[in-house]
Parts: C-alpha cells; structure tokens; sequence
C-alpha cells in the first residue's frame, strides 16, 4: 500500500458518522413557484398579443415588399393610388397623374402652390381658395394646346390677348376705363353693336380713316346739340338717290312789304348743280335754280 492510500483509509476512519442526516431542498417552492408560473404564463400571453397585433396591423395597412396601402416605392419615385391626405407640407420635384385618371388637388379651405428660387425666396405663388383663385408672379401666360401660341399674358405694363376672336356675353358689355386699341369690333350676326359713354365724349381715332358701314341696316347718328360734319382738307360726300332734310323751317315771301316800318326779308333757294354742289338762289314768284343754271357751269 502506498502513503497516499494510507492516509486516505486513516482520515475516512477518523471521521465521524452522522445518523439521520438532515436533507435541505435546492429550488423554488410553494408560492414564489405559482407567481413565476404566473409571471411566465402573463408574458407569453402578451407576446401573443403582439404577434396577432403586428400581423393584424401588418394586413390592415397591406404592407408589401413595394411599400404599404396605396403606397408603392418604384425606381421612379413613389406612386400613391386612390385619395391620400397629406397634414404638413409636401415636397415633390414632379406631380403626375396616371395616363387614365386625372389629378385632383383638394383642401378644407385652399390650395396653395408655391415656387421658390435657390435662395428660398418666393417667386411665383398660385392660390385657388374659396372666393377667388390668386396668381402671385411676374408674368401670367396661358397657352394653347400645342403650347406655342400665347392665349393670354399679362405683366405689370400690358395685357396680351393672343386669340382669334374675343367674345363678350355678358348683358351690360365690356367696360374700358382707359383707351382700347383694336383693328375690328364687331357684333353676333343678329344681334346689334352699341358704341357708348354714359358720362363723357366717345372718340374714334385712326390716322388713315374710320370707316363706319351697315350692310343690311340703317346707320344713324344722333346728338342733342349741333352735329358738326367737317373736313379740313377734303370734301364731304354724299351719294344717294333722295337726300331729305327734315324739320326745315318754312320760310314765305312777299314782293311788297305790308308796312315800310317792317323790313324786308330776303328768302334763298338751295339749288343743286348736276355734279352735287349746293349754291344758294334769291327765291322770288317761281323757282330761280332752272333760270341761274349757269352758275353751275363756272362755279
């Protein structure tokens, strides 16, 4: 036997045996084990709950590997289908509807659309609220289908209206506080057009004539004070088969005075020569414009 085995078999036999040795329990037990099965059971619960909440929240919003609901997330931006409600400000460099649908922009109160320049200061603004629809800018332009031809421009010195025709339908006209400048005016066939100024002088300026013709109708000009007809270097003509002045006053004449205190009146005739001139004749017992003829001849 070897020291080492010695002194083993010496120290098991000096040692003391206990009778009846006294077990202690390693664990949880009684009613801290019934709370952690408690606590366990309540977690699992609960992250059931999360799991049925995401997928229910996952198949709600229809989340895809694209995007979620109407939103899809393509290589050319972002597409939104159907009516999507944006609460603070959108920033988009391209708004386009699908070929098939159109765009629909609406608001509780109004739409506003801004552009802006590197800066961040604004230089065009255009508002389409409930009243009104405003545009804020240097120039406004709207322009034909094709885009080349310009409708309707304005800036702060003029206003531009490219159409063929311009066409007012409202009952009391168009009313122009300043000088209107145009080549044609005219009405709707059948209906009449009406020249006016209710407080002030009208005037018609054109430095190679103003030409004012009915067709089919009369041309009257009417004024309550004189009406001066006058040319400064040129003649007025008129060419017509009857020519009437109405209203003249009628005037008598009498060879002999009825009292000498009474002067004599003397009373002329309006005599026309065949080539439309008008010469006054002394009016006597017949007619003078046969016997002074002549006149006509030299004058």
């Amino acid at each position: 036997m070897t020291r080492e085995q010695y002194i083993l078999a010496t120290q098991q036999n000096s040692l003391p045996r206990i009778e009846n040795p006294q077990l202690y329990p390693v664990g949880i037990y009684g009613w801290r084990k019934r709370c952690l099965y408690f606590f366990v059971l309540l977690l699992l619960v609960t992250m059931i709950v999360n799991l049925a909440m995401t997928i229910w929240i996952l198949k709600v919003m229809n989340f895809t590997v694209d995007g979620m609901g109407n939103l899809r997330v393509t290589k050319k931006g972002i597409r939104l289908e159907g009516i999507s409600e944006f609460l603070l400000p959108l920033y988009v460099k391209e708004i386009h509807s699908r070929k098939d649908s159109p765009l629909v922009l609406q608001s509780d109160r109004n739409v506003t659309v801004n552009a802006r320049n590197h800066m961040g200061q604004l230089t065009g603004q255009l508002t389409v609220g409930a009243d009104a629809v405003e545009a804020q800018c240097k120039r406004f332009e709207v322009r034909a289908s094709e885009g080349e031809k310009v409708l309707f421009s304005a800036d702060e010195d003029e206003i531009i209206i490219g159409a063929d025709r311009l066409k007012v339908t409202g009952t009391e006209g168009a009313v122009f506080e300043h000088s209107v400048e145009t080549p044609h005016i005219r009405a709707e066939p059948s209906q009449d057009l009406k020249l006016e100024s209710p407080t002030r002088s009208l005037i018609m300026e054109a430095p190679r004539g103003v030409q004012v013709s009915a067709a089919a109708g009369d041309l009257k000009a009417t004024c309550r004070k004189e009406l001066h007809l006058q040319s400064t270097e040129g003649e007025i003509f008129l060419n017509a088969d009857i020519i009437r002045l109405g209203n003249l006053p009628m005037g008598s004449f009498s060879s002999s005075p009825s009292s000498s205190s009474t002067p004599r009146q003397t009373i002329y005739e309006l005599c026309v020569c065949p080539n439309g001139k008008l010469y006054l004749s002394p009016a006597g017992a017949g007619s003078t414009c046969q016997s002074t003829s002549n006149i006509c001849l030299w004058s």
